[in-house]
């Protein structure tokens, strides 16, 4: 996969989990924090793909607010949806992560 699409992959499946859990539970929080993660992954991925600056830097930061919020939630509850969310935040940590320490942002 090239890097646009794992953030387009990343930024609909954040952006569906919180839609989702709007529906689910009535979550505000999470419809927002969903939605706002998965607007970051899309604007990285957009950005990678007209290359243009901080497209990479963009995607990492959203791992980065994903993986703050997912990963103390998956140690404490061992549930399967923060555990979910935690794979998906290490993904795009690994991910663009490499991009960005190896300066690399061909698509």
């Amino acid at each position: 996969m090239s890097l646009p699409q794992i953030a387009y992959l990343l930024a609909a499946l954040t952006a569906g989990g919180g839609i989702t859990g709007y529906i689910r539970a009535g979550s505000v929080p999470s419809l927002v924090a969903g939605c706002g993660v998965g607007a970051l992954y899309a604007l990285g991925g957009y950005r990678i793909a007209n290359r243009q600056t901080y497209g990479a830097e963009i995607a990492l930061l959203a791992s980065i607010v994903l993986a703050g919020s997912s990963f103390p939630r998956a140690l404490k509850t061992q549930k399967p949806l923060p555990i979910g969310l935690s794979v998906l935040a290490a993904t795009g940590l690994w991910t663009f992560g490499q991009v960005v320490v190896n300066g690399r942002t061909t698509v």
